[in-house]
């Protein structure tokens, strides 16, 4: 395996493994503030013992995602110099906004677990939505420094000097606004539905107490609502792309050659040596209508780009097929879920069907949000900087890359195996959370 290589798998690993606790941070604690809510407004202790089991969740993996986001602070540092060189100079300040968002975070997470009862419920509440608030604002920064990667904007560059223009340049261009409100919505919708398994799961096991009824309509209300604003956010992006990025855009939809009334494909799968995206279903100028409103019109396939600046087509298609495969299905099951709720109001844990499917969808947010990765950065390959940089100039010179790598992927395999067994401790301890019927 050369440096190359070696890099670029590291960083795969510590991304994916990073954003199921960035996004955890994120939508985490907007249920927190949802249940500490209802406890306030209605004295209902469920809600009061809800939003401590999740405080102690929040807790654990906050402290696991601060590991890895500083193992990943130092891999872009020692893996990618050239690239930090740019990066640093141009939009190195978000980074900072990012760490001032982290240390309120940590700073009021501290004071929501250890401060029950010692200062006043409505003070606590607002530590609450402050977490909540910090946390979302952490990540909205991060998508700041991404979106530079694909439209870098706010510098000139001349003899290898760069010199910036305009230091918030990216929080002006269309694309941050996108990313931001389709990422926060996938960590939203990820958690929701992450918890709504749980309770469902509880549910089919004979749990039918106002506890696990409160976890899961307050975890399904998130999610119905992020299931049902998610394609409109996507929609946007995905119309911003192709118009900024045509190349990731045809990688994504497997649209090899350029054409007007272009199909929009439903699965399949692309070939590159016959340059035709095989075994999909086609639906004649859909793709022209997804991406300008008119389904005549032309859409630039990857017949206009040299094979050398081609992303890896087959894994990008794929990765944007089980995006929008997840979340279809988080939709369509929120809209049973809300059906039967209003039909069946407290008897809907005794839907065994719906609890089963509830069960499928709990993995179903966190894959779609990891595809929808794979699709930004894959896509943008072989770019590591759209247009300026090669991800193969970017990657450091010196050697030991690989055995860098195995000692980080064995952090993230040992830090794993410790947060499954701790999650497990506190899931039995679930009993303590019941209530009367």
């Amino acid at each position: 395996m050369d440096s190359l290589t070696a890099a670029r798998w590291q960083m795969t690993i510590s991304l994916a493994f990073h954003m199921v606790y960035a996004a955890v941070g994120i939508g985490l604690p907007l249920l927190l503030v949802m249940v500490e809510g209802m406890y306030l407004r209605t004295g209902q202790e469920q809600y009061k013992k809800l939003a401590k089991k999740w405080s102690k969740v929040m807790g654990l993996l906050f402290a696991v995602g601060a590991v890895s986001g500083t193992a990943l602070s130092l891999e872009l540092g020692l893996l990618w110099p050239a690239y930090m060189e740019i990066m640093g100079a141009v939009v190195g300040h978000i980074f900072g906004l990012e760490g001032y968002a982290f240390f309120l975070e940590a700073i009021f997470i501290g004071i929501y677990l250890y401060a029950w009862d010692k200062i006043s419920p409505l003070a606590h509440w607002l530590s609450g939505v402050v977490i909540a608030t910090t946390g979302m604002l952490s990540g909205i920064f991060v998508l700041g420094v991404n979106a530079w990667m694909q439209q870098p904007v706010g510098f000139e560059m001349a003899d290898k000097v760069v010199t910036v223009t305009d230091p918030i340049a990216i929080f002006k261009q269309p694309l941050w606004f996108y990313m931001a409100w389709h990422s926060t919505l996938a960590c939203y919708l990820s958690v929701a539905f992450a918890v709504a398994g749980w309770y469902s799961y509880l549910a089919l096991k004979g749990r039918n107490d106002a506890y696990v009824r409160s976890g899961l309509i307050a975890a399904m209300l998130l999610g119905g609502v992020c299931a049902f604003l998610q394609p409109m956010s996507g929609d946007l992006l995905a119309k911003f792309v192709f118009k900024t990025q045509p190349t990731k855009f045809a990688a994504m939809e497997g649209q090899f050659k350029t054409e007007k009334h272009a199909p929009l494909r439903i699965g399949g799968w692309p070939d590159e040596k016959t340059r035709e995206t095989k075994y999909a279903i086609e639906i004649p100028g859909g793709l022209s209508f997804i991406a300008t409103g008119d389904s005549t019109a032309e859409v630039p396939g990857l017949d206009r780009v040299p094979e050398r600046d081609w992303p890896n087509i087959e894994l990008t298609h794929l990765a944007f097929q089980i995006m929008v495969g997840s979340g279809t299905a988080l939709m369509f099951v929120s809209v049973w879920f809300w059906i039967a709720w209003f039909r069946y109001r407290e008897n809907v844990l005794s839907s065994r069907w719906l609890m089963r499917a509830l069960i499928v969808c709990t993995p179903l947010g966190f894959i779609g949000l990891e595809s929808g990765w794979m699709v930004t950065e894959l896509g943008r390959q072989p770019w590591v900087i759209q247009g300026l940089m090669r991800t193969k100039d970017a990657v450091t010179p010196v050697a030991g890359v690989q055995g860098m790598f195995v000692a980080f992927t064995l952090l993230y395999g040992l830090l794993t195996v410790m947060v499954i067994a701790l999650l497990w401790k506190l899931a039995q301890s679930s009993k303590d959370g019941e209530v009367a019927k």
